[in-house]
């Protein structure tokens, strides 16, 4: 489609706002698109070519998107990093990439200094938006020149996976050679699914860091079609709230996490903003607690739109209205993709019936950089798994169950710890849960919840056995937690991803688990 596309829509109306910055200031695309290009004639001098690897330390800001589409159009895979990765962690994504470049921000200049160091990167390719010993200032790079980068072709996104278990893995796609200024169908397509069609009067608000896959991509998709992108730099639910009256915001892309936090806002703050403008509130990434999803229903309308996918790729859909009537349902699978609930022998699960989740996308393929058998775990024939535990109903609507390697298997019985979290976030007192297996003699696990309280809540045995009287009234006996403990915030990071090893871990020092 002729007419969208950064280099395009900077081409034909370069004042048109592209990007607001968390501190307000304007970035248009006419200076976007310069700014990609000066950071791609920097990649090229600096010897790299098409499928090479750039990685980038970068809070939401300018300095991120620029340097992310000046990898997209010179055909480098660029790995943005969670920037609470501690040196050591982002070292090891650094040499597991084959990062030829690498560029921080100054906020985080002691992890990224020592990293950089640690990886072996040249100190040539070492870049910094501010401060950081040892690199050469950002905006140094391609400087002196003008125009477009010599070579054009169209890169990739590789991210990491969370690493919630294990080493993370770098998710790469074959390149596809194509050239940069054609905005592929599949990005309309994609945005289809949301109502979300080029220019409309669009607004995006990007509320997450952009260093996860699908918050990148809405922002990236966003500003392909013409949407300006609104961006916070840490999220916070009253603003969020005045960001989306303030700019008309028309969608966004939020995890249960924040639908906690916006709930728990007073009501006459929640009251007070004009939002009006939003047409879809896309939620995914962490399961979404049914009482969380009815409560945000009442309040934003059949606007919250639900998916499932995963940084492989997807996926499915429900919309407000077929949720309502489905509850629990993340939807039927997208228009021209493939889902299906396969047993232990590689065969359909009856409907109801709990097996593992697979995705088959069109043609998409994708192998986890630098681990073969873990790329081969994944596939089965056309079709890709994450570990996903899930079943389909008889219309084809998936419900999951949980994660593989989360499910606790006590004295022989599968139980679904999402299902226990998800009841234990409907009692008032309880503002985030998380439930795991710890080692028991006899049955292999036994099930733990670990709690975070409302502000205010006393904890202690009388909570407990509050609690547990409430699970007893939704629960089978055998799910019930065996013990529960209190935490004052359970570890997860800004886009909701709960790091349930860090609880779980210690309990099974020296022991092996059963998944």
């Amino acid at each position: 489609m002729t007419g969208i596309g950064l280099w395009n829509i900077a081409s034909q109306d370069p004042d048109q706002v592209a990007i607001v910055e968390p501190d307000g200031r304007t970035v248009t695309y006419g200076e976007l698109a310069a700014e990609a290009d000066r950071i791609g004639r920097g990649f090229q001098s600096l010897g790299l070519a098409p499928g090479d690897t750039v990685a980038m330390l970068l809070p939401n800001g300018a300095d991120l998107l620029a340097a992310e589409f000046a990898a997209l159009e010179t055909g480098l895979y660029s790995v943005p990093l969670n920037w609470h990765l501690t040196a050591a962690e982002i070292a090891y994504i650094l040499r597991d990439s084959g990062a030829r470049a690498f560029i921080a921000h100054g906020r985080f200049a002691e992890a990224a200094a020592t990293a950089a160091a640690e990886a072996g990167i040249p100190a040539d390719g070492c870049l910094a938006a501010g401060e950081v010993p040892g690199f050469r200032p950002l905006t140094s790079l391609g400087a002196g020149g003008s125009g477009r980068p010599p070579v054009r072709t169209l890169g990739a996104l590789m991210v990491y996976t969370s690493g919630t278990s294990g080493r993370p893995k770098g998710v790469r796609r074959p390149l596809t050679g194509a050239d940069p200024d054609s905005v592929s169908p599949v990005f309309l397509w994609f945005f289809g699914l949301f109502g979300l069609a080029p220019f409309d009067s669009h607004v995006h608000l990007c509320c997450s860091p952009a260093y996860h896959t699908a918050v990148m991509n809405f922002v990236v998709v966003s500003l392909q079609l013409g949407h300006p992108v609104v961006l916070m730099d840490r999220w916070d639910p009253h603003e969020m709230l005045r960001l989306i009256e303030r700019h008309r915001v028309t969608h966004s892309h939020m995890v249960p996490t924040q639908f906690r936090r916006l709930l728990a806002l007073p009501e006459k703050v929640r009251t007070a903003y004009d939002l009006s403008s939003m047409r879809v509130m896309v939620h995914g990434a962490a399961p979404c607690p049914q009482e969380v999803k009815r409560r945000m229903l009442d309040w934003w309308g059949p606007v919250v739109v639900e998916y499932y996918a995963a940084t492989e790729g997807g996926g499915t859909l429900i919309t407000a209205v077929d949720w309502l009537a489905r509850p629990g349902s993340v939807g039927q699978a997208w228009p021209g993709t493939r889902v299906r609930v396969l047993d232990p022998d590689g065969n359909d699960a009856p409907a109801g019936q709990p097996g593992t989740v697979y995705l088959q996308m069109g043609e998409l393929t994708f192998e986890y950089h630098g681990d073969a058998e873990k790329t081969r775990q994944a596939w089965r024939d056309r079709m890709f798994t994450v570990g996903d535990v899930g079943y389909l109903d008889d219309d084809g609507y998936l419900y999951l169950c949980d994660r593989k390697s989360d499910m606790i298997i006590t004295g022989g019985v599968n139980v679904y710890p999402a299902e226990i979290e998800g009841e234990l976030a409907a009692h008032p007192a309880v503002a985030d849960a998380a439930v795991f297996g710890v080692p028991h003699d006899e049955w292999g696990e036994e099930i733990k919840a670990v709690v975070q309280p409302e502000l205010g809540v006393t904890t202690g045995p009388e909570l407990t056995n509050e609690l547990l009287a409430f699970l007893a009234g939704r629960l089978a006996r055998f799910k019930l937690p065996r013990s529960v403990d209190y935490v004052d915030e359970l570890p997860r990071d800004p886009n909701g991803k709960l790091y349930k090893r860090l609880l779980r871990d210690p309990y099974w020092a020296a022991r092996q688990r059963a998944i």
